[in-house]
């Protein structure tokens, strides 16, 4: 059944947030699929101003400069429910509600020795062992993957939660995550070139591509039009 209720709806790709995790076997994906899509997304770009003074008053650049790709942001709110899972029976849903997946999402901000090694180091502090030593400096490559047409390497900048909804154990039911994210471009992976980088690069490149395509189709689209409005 499509999410509005109608059979003959078509079906709507959910998205993602998959960040790349390094493990002692690879590249292990922690993938957290939107229960609904968001509803609004911000997509905003700030390009370099070549018209800014800088901090030794050498004076403005020339016009057309553009040293690197403007940065992209992505904002959006996804909205969790335990309803679904727990109306189905989900064990996972009905013992913790959507702990879970709020524990997926904010391990999306935070360095990781990966799934497996992050297990093992939380279970030994808890048994009162001492801390292992920090070396683990990076945060795993995150891809956000809107459909088909945006899959970017990103870094979570953001993260809010704000839950509605309580069980009698306390575990949450409901919640607005609130996201914001930075586009990662392949000029940040050149100094350190792994597996997931190599991800990494290779889905920027796929995206930017696409766009590159629909923008060289918009201009044949709207060419007589645009001919048309020309003063000469």
């Amino acid at each position: 059944m499509s999410p509005s209720g109608y059979s003959g709806s078509p079906k709507v790709m959910p998205g993602a947030l998959v960040q790349l995790v390094e493990d002692i076997i690879g590249v292990v994906p922690n993938i957290v699929a939107f229960e609904y899509n968001p509803a609004k997304i911000t997509r905003s770009l700030e390009p370099w101003n070549p018209f800014a003074v800088d901090d030794k008053n050498r004076g403005a650049q020339a016009p057309t400069v553009q040293p690197y790709a403007p940065q992209e942001k992505f904002t959006f709110t996804l909205e969790l429910d335990a309803t679904n899972g727990m109306e189905s029976g989900n064990p996972l849903a009905v013992g913790t509600g959507i702990a879970a997946q709020i524990a997926a999402l904010k391990k999306l901000t935070q360095p990781s020795a990966g799934l497996l090694g992050d297990l093992v180091q939380s279970a030994g502090a808890l048994g009162g062992g001492a801390p292992a030593a920090m070396a683990r400096p990076t945060v795993p490559i995150v891809l956000l993957i809107l459909g088909p047409g945006i899959i970017y390497p990103v870094r979570l900048t953001t993260f809010s939660v704000e839950i509605t909804e309580f069980s009698p154990l306390l575990y949450p039911l409901q919640a607005a995550v609130t996201l914001e994210m930075t586009v990662l471009t392949p000029d940040v992976f050149k100094c350190r070139e792994t597996a997931a980088s190599g991800v990494a690069t290779a889905t920027y490149n796929f995206t930017k591509a696409q766009e590159d395509a629909l923008a060289l189709l918009n201009i044949a689209n709207t060419a007589q039009t645009a001919i048309g409005a020309l003063p000469f």
